[in-house]
């Protein structure tokens, strides 16, 4: 069989055939390098015969190779989905088989179907703040397991990506304005140049690695209950290679661009919180260049799509070509970092408080959260919802803590990014620290303190499902000792529902 599109062609009109499937229905979609064709449980994906500048599927062998090398990137993020790579065969009488004893003239990827209708970009409107926490957890599970990569090649790739899209901008000038395509890549270019050095320690330290490539929400599915990501990158080394944080930037700029601001702050933040990797604090400072980075290649993959669309459907394109090339522009030029204290004592609602602000803290995606009892909990090594013992909340360790969310805060502020602290603040020596840092870092600062009666804060810890705060009706008693000082940090009463204390809050920062 010679090994040509019009021989492919009888494999693929085989494949959609009901009667391949045993007399199931089949759904066949296709897109630019693959069919994919869906019978009642069962998923057969078959590369098709062609070449892109990026990508060779023109022999039998690179389509069976291709086939493996997705079997092999993404049954470790998807191992309920992806199953086997299977042979299409022609059997003895001429007559085409899938998985049979004759020779070999197509491959596919088998794959067990989900409910196609509860991807998250299909669902978006039900990302919630449980399935954004849940949604961070499983990015940074994903590349707690990928596979380091050599970097420089990569490095290297992400600067040529700059002059590429200023190319295929310029092939469309009723889309993109000429000067602000060039005012975006100065500012890239500008951008690269400065994280370059910090990219190269970050590979040094192993933190780019073989990543999913494709974060978008299209590419995660809800199976359940739980996220899982599927349809990694795997036709092109360097496409899937990257900096952990350029992976989940794709993430954030897909929600960010779809108006979630809040879920895309709970991403980070849980990220951020699972890896639990100082230097991640200090590579936000790539932040603005990664989200930029991944708007500009959506606008140049979507705008290259207006070729081969219907001419009604080109001016949806065109709307979201420029609406991702709006967000590229956005991204790229952050406004300056600021830092926030939310303190009070316990049950006073606090970490509510701060996880409702931190996405209205630019720059994007939101303000990066320092939670006191979670880095109590990292410094005494257990897991976030364990109990400590008392000794764990003497002085001493108490000093400890607050160093660690102080050093956090000044690591994150010098990477240009913005910051919450939430902690109780009860000792004025601990607001005065904090108010040195802040200063220290020359950015503005605001101090908020919530108040709330004994009872309320009783019923609030009373009340708490599984948290980072140990703090129970007997601390709460017990603070009610403390001799607070004077309060220079603007009063909030948190003794109505939340949303009364955040628009009280939102109020004292404006």
């Amino acid at each position: 069989m010679n090994d040509n599109v019009q021989d492919q062609a009888e494999v693929l009109r085989f494949l959609g055939d009901p009667a391949s499937h045993r007399g199931r229905k089949v759904q066949r979609i296709d897109t630019h390098a693959a069919s994919v064709f869906l019978a009642g449980d069962r998923v057969l994906k078959v590369k098709r015969a062609v070449r892109f500048p990026f990508l060779d599927y023109s022999t039998l062998e690179q389509r069976k190779a291709a086939c493996e090398a997705e079997l092999a990137v993404n049954a470790p993020y998807a191992p309920q989905i992806y199953l086997r790579v299977l042979p299409i065969t022609r059997e003895r009488d001429g007559s085409l088989a899938i998985g049979g004893s004759g020779d070999a003239v197509e491959w596919a990827v088998e794959m067990r179907r989900f409910d196609e209708t509860r991807t998250l970009d299909r669902i978006a409107g039900e990302i919630d703040e449980a399935l954004a926490d849940a949604l961070g957890r499983a990015v940074a599970a994903a590349h707690a397991k990928a596979p380091r990569v050599e970097a420089a090649r990569w490095i290297e790739a992400l600067g040529s990506y700059i002059d590429e899209h200023v190319e295929a901008f310029a092939e469309h000038p009723e889309i993109f304005s000429l000067a602000e395509a060039e005012a975006l890549a100065r500012a890239s270019r500008a951008a690269y140049a400065r994280i370059v050095p910090l990219l190269r320690e970050r590979g040094a330290r192993g933190l780019i690695r073989r990543i999913h490539g494709d974060l978008h929400l299209g590419n995660i599915v809800v199976i359940d209950g739980k996220p899982v990501l599927f349809d990694a990158i795997e036709f092109s080394d360097i496409i899937a290679s990257g900096d952990v944080l350029y992976d989940l930037a794709f993430l954030l700029m897909d929600l960010l661009e779809r108006g979630l601001p809040q879920p895309a702050n709970i991403v980070l933040n849980r990220y951020l919180t699972e890896t639990h990797r100082i230097e991640d604090l200090d590579a936000l400072a790539t932040l603005p260049f990664f989200l930029s980075m991944r708007a500009a290649i959506r606008a140049k993959v979507t705008v290259a799509r207006m070729g081969r669309t219907p001419a009604k459907e080109r001016a949806e394109i065109a709307r979201a070509t420029q609406a991702y090339f709006a967000f590229a522009l956005r991204a790229i030029a952050p406004p300056g970092p600021k830092i926030i204290a939310v303190g009070g004592l316990s049950g006073t609602g606090k970490s509510l408080l701060a996880r409702q602000l931190a996405a209205d803290i630019l720059p994007m995606p939101g303000a990066v959260i320092v939670r006191s009892d979670v880095e109590r909990k990292l410094l005494f090594g257990v897991v976030e919802t364990d109990k400590l013992p008392r000794e764990a909340y003497a002085v001493a360790a108490s000093e400890r803590v607050y160093a660690v969310v102080l050093d956090k805060a000044r690591r994150i502020l010098a990477a240009g990014h913005s910051a919450i602290i939430d902690a109780v603040f009860a000792q004025p020596q601990e607001r005065a620290s904090f108010a040195a840092a802040a200063k220290s870092a020359h950015v503005p600062w605001h101090g908020l303190f919530l108040t709330a009666d004994l009872a309320i804060r009783l019923a609030r810890v009373g009340g708490r499902g599984p948290d980072a705060s140990d703090a129970d009706a007997g601390v709460a008693r017990a603070q009610e000792r403390y001799e607070l000082g004077a309060l220079d940090w603007a009063p909030i009463d948190a003794s109505g529902t939340p949303a009364e204390t955040l628009r009280r809050a939102r109020q004292a920062l404006a």
